[in-house]
């Protein structure tokens, strides 16, 4: 048994090995041949086409909007980690329409199918600003909305959720909020090798975008077509090429860590950590711990060890039964 754990585990390294190959090769192969971004796949050009845009500051913002479970007024509003978009949220968008009366679901600026500017100097507080414009154009500005987020969108959840504790004008009004294997605690973050050379370098941008394997469990890797997608959407309007731009949300998270743990561990608003442990990103047992210990009015919930960083990817059905244990219990 011990010989036959080793060997995968020596077959797993030399796929990561082969899997960082690629990431370099085949962007730079790209860049210097210029291959044209890929056509969207039937299954994301459904997401686009099912989608609508409104202007931010004279920018596009593409958003998903549904509307589900008659005799309900509640809204929940989706927000996307890094590199990807709203297309993250998929797998669970069907099961929450059958829950919630709206579900709501953004691409951050730079992302998906929104516009990508550059150059521009993005943030945690523009996006959130994005979110909460997004509110107002949907007439929910009055309405107490449950928030879901993941990765980056859990630090655009963490400064939505100070601007309504600070009661900012056009703030949401925060009914109850789930984040997911975010880095929210600078010191239990550990960014991957691509994540922090681009932050700095942003004349890699162009050869060192792809999204990343490794932060899935080995059991849980996205399909060729999934992985497909994911490369797709990051490309769409030159997205990878803004990516450099949009990572110094990084050193935002330790600038302004005050802020939004402040307001994480101080809130009375219902919490709740799904958390995939096997994340490289936000490593168990030190983020999990170190969470429980400063939001201790948060409820956890921990998945199945083979879990990774994409928890709504990678265990859809684990997910919802933990959102949904959340939800019915205040």
């Amino acid at each position: 048994l011990i010989r036959t754990s080793r060997g995968q585990q020596t077959l797993f390294r030399m796929r990561e090995w082969w899997i960082h190959v690629g990431l370099i090769c085949i962007p730079l192969v790209a860049v210097y041949l210029h291959i044209p971004p890929p056509q969207l796949s039937p299954a994301l050009q459904k997401w686009h086409s099912a989608g609508q845009v409104f202007y931010f500051r004279g920018r596009k913002v593409f958003y998903r909007d549904s509307y589900g479970a008659l005799g309900s007024s509640d809204v929940v509003i989706l927000l996307h980690g890094f590199p990807t978009s709203s297309y993250d949220w998929n797998k669970i968008w069907e099961p929450l329409t059958q829950r919630f009366h709206r579900v709501v679901a953004p691409d951050f600026l730079g992302f998906g199918f929104s516009e990508k500017p550059r150059p521009h100097k993005y943030s945690i507080f523009e996006q959130a600003s994005v979110v909460e414009a997004l509110v107002v154009h949907l007439g929910l500005i009055n309405q107490r909305v449950n928030v879901v987020s993941h990765d980056y969108g859990d630090t655009v959840a963490l400064e939505l959720l100070y601007r309504s504790e600070q009661n900012r004008t056009g703030h949401l009004t925060l009914n109850s909020l789930c984040l997911s294997n975010g880095g929210i605690f600078p010191e239990t973050h550990y960014p991957r090798l691509l994540q922090t050379l681009l932050k700095d370098s942003s004349f890699l941008a162009p050869v060192l975008t792809q999204p990343d394997f490794e932060v899935f469990g080995p059991y849980t890797q996205p399909t060729d077509a999934e992985f497909w997608d994911m490369w797709t959407g990051l490309r769409y309007n030159d997205g990878n090429l803004v990516l450099d731009s949009i990572l110094r949300y990084i050193n935002q998270r330790l600038k302004h860590r005050e802020r939004w743990v402040g307001a994480l561990t101080s809130t009375l608003v219902p919490l709740h950590m799904i958390y995939g442990p096997l994340d490289p990103v936000n490593p168990h047992p030190q983020f999990i711990r170190l969470y429980q210990q400063l939001v201790q009015r948060s409820t956890v919930t921990i998945l199945d060890e083979h879990i990774s960083h994409y928890p709504q990817l990678e265990d859809p059905t684990g997910f919802l039964n933990a959102y949904f244990n959340f939800i019915h219990s205040f």
